[in-house]
């Protein structure tokens, strides 16, 4: 099958990355801090079902299409964006329109979206895409037995299993940080129009 030592090093770095900031970290964090612990869990299942989708991608080549088309990589990159945007400009439009009472019940009805939002939000993010098809095939051994193809839904299955336990990680101690905040309902409500504005950086950032 796999070598175990093939197994390590890519274990090694997948954590490394996994606890690197990036984009990913501070939607988790953005979610986590606006709407709660089980919206920071919800953001990173969709991160983790995501990672499944692209390593379908990448083995089936639809990756490959991203970086081989300037076009279809400009394509994905701008409805990305355009999807950041709009979630940022909803959370700073909400927290502008909803009273402190009726904040708790705000956040509920949101958590329930949370998931699909960074699902997609990972999904259309091509340098996501092109990550697993630059990263993964690095550790996959021509020479053995299992077909290449195998190695790569191996490794690219894995990844997601690796960060996952990270994510979570993040989100534990974006809680506590949080918990001041859900004690002063004021506050959650600019805790929300940061969220906006961080997810309208990432735009700019995934832009840039």
């Amino acid at each position: 099958m796999i070598s175990i030592e093939s197994l390590i090093s890519f274990f090694t770095i997948s954590i490394i990355l996994a606890v690197s900031p990036g984009p990913s970290n501070a939607f988790l964090m953005a979610q986590t801090f606006a709407k709660g612990k089980s919206a920071g869990i919800a953001s990173a299942a969709g991160f983790a079902t995501a990672g499944v989708i692209h390593t379908i991608f990448a083995v089936l080549g639809l990756s490959a299409i991203l970086k081989t088309s300037p076009q279809a990589y400009q394509a994905v990159l701008y409805l990305g964006a355009a999807y950041l945007v709009y979630l940022g400009v909803m959370a700073i439009k909400d927290s502008f329109t909803q009273t402190v009472d009726s904040d708790t019940v705000t956040v509920d009805k949101k958590s329930k979206s949370v998931f699909s939002q960074a699902l997609l939000t990972e999904v259309l993010n091509p340098k996501v895409a092109l990550f697993f098809i630059a990263f993964i095939p690095q550790f996959v051994d021509p020479s053995l037995d299992t077909p290449s193809m195998v190695q790569m839904a191996i490794f690219g299955l894995l990844y997601p299993i690796f960060a996952l336990p990270i994510d979570l990680s993040y989100v534990h101690f974006g809680d506590k940080i949080a918990g001041y905040f859900r004690h002063h309902p004021s506050a959650q409500l600019w805790l929300d129009r940061i969220s906006g504005v961080i997810f309208i950086s990432l735009a700019c950032s995934l832009l840039l």
